[in-house]
This record gives C-alpha cells, structure tokens and sequence, in this order.
C-alpha cells in the first residue's frame, strides 16, 4: 500500500530481457537509503519487489504482463520514474490509498503551464471513464492527485510546482503514456452493486 506521494524521480539504467523476467535497473538516492531485499516499491506507481541492490541501485524482476499493461514498454535508459517507498505503520498518508496496481494506461493530451501551475489532461479508454469523478482521487504514474474536471474520454488535474520538481512530469509530452489508478473505494462499490443487481 502507498501513499501517491512521491519521494523521488529515479533514473533508469537498463530494462532488458533476463532469465524467467525483464529486469529493470534504477538509480535512486533516497528510497534506496533503508531498502532490503523483498521491499516493495512504486515504480511510475506499479507495485515491485526488491530483488537485488548494487551501488546506487535497485533492481526488480518484471513480468511480461506488468510490462504489456503499463507504460514500462516505454523505458528507455536515462528515463526518470516516479519512486515511492511502500506506507508503514504509523505513517503518514499525505495523498490517498494507492494500492500499486495500475488500472490501465492513459495518453497525455494537453500539459502546459497555466499561469505559475500546470494543466495536465490525460485521455483515459472508454471502459475506465466511470471511475473519474470530478474532486475524486487519482494516480498519475503513482502521484496522487485531484481530479479537476471531467469529460466523456479525458480528465484534468493541476499541478503545483513542488509536483513538477519531485517527479518525472516534468519530463513528460503530449503523446506520452501514463500509469492510471483509480480510487480503490470506487472500484469495491462497483463490484459489491453488481451482485445486488443480478
């Protein structure tokens, strides 16, 4: 379980093919400081385990499945994603209950400054559009974040500075792909009516 908020944008060093699973490397700082073997860390807000460290590094084993239905396909040396250590008991949740496992992938539409903010609007698949409320909660590549306004295929947030400085956004274009996960409360109440329907 997460948070949404950031600690820090890590920098990927290589994500190729290995024995049994892809293997991604990331350079981070902070999140590595108190990092042990099996720890699970969100990566652009997906959910993985620590598999090995080395100087500087954390190294996951990634299945062909979380690599098909995220933006991972994209990873490219030098890349900056978003990491987050998992919550831990008695914590603080600065964000909303991000569970790291990503919904589907949307496309950045429009990301532009808008006075000393940013506007950020993502085109989401038709079959997703039911989770966006509009004030509701989001994960963005694992950034929690507040719904701004609603469409029938797109949603908006607004982004502050100190966002733009602690994640990868700032790295981000039109075109992009982006991690998406939907508010876990909304998803169980949907489950829960389709059995008192039928």
């Amino acid at each position: 379980m997460f948070t949404g908020i950031i600690e820090e944008a890590g920098k990927i060093v290589s994500f190729q093919p290995a024995a049994g699973a892809w293997e991604l490397v990331v350079a981070a700082e902070t999140v590595r400081q108190d990092a042990a073997l099996g720890d699970s860390i969100a990566v652009n807000g997906c959910c993985l385990t620590l598999a090995r460290q080395s100087a500087g590094q954390l190294h996951f084993d990634v299945l062909e499945e979380t690599r098909r239905l995220t933006n991972f396909n994209a990873f490219r040396p030098g890349a900056l994603v978003n990491l987050e250590r998992s919550l831990r008991f008695g914590g603080k949740v600065g964000g909303h209950f991000v569970t790291g496992h990503i919904d589907t992938t949307g496309e950045i539409a429009a990301f532009e400054p808008r006075g000393k903010d940013h506007y950020l609007r993502v085109r989401v698949p038709g079959t997703f559009a039911r989770y966006i409320v509009h004030k509701g909660s989001i994960a963005i590549d694992g950034i929690s974040l507040t719904i701004a306004e609603v469409a029938d295929d797109a949603f908006a947030v607004w982004l502050i500075p100190t966002t733009l400085q602690v994640t990868n956004l700032h790295s981000r274009r039109p075109g992009d792909a982006v991690n998406l996960e939907f508010d876990l409360l909304g998803k169980h109440i949907e489950r829960l009516l389709s059995f008192r329907a039928t």
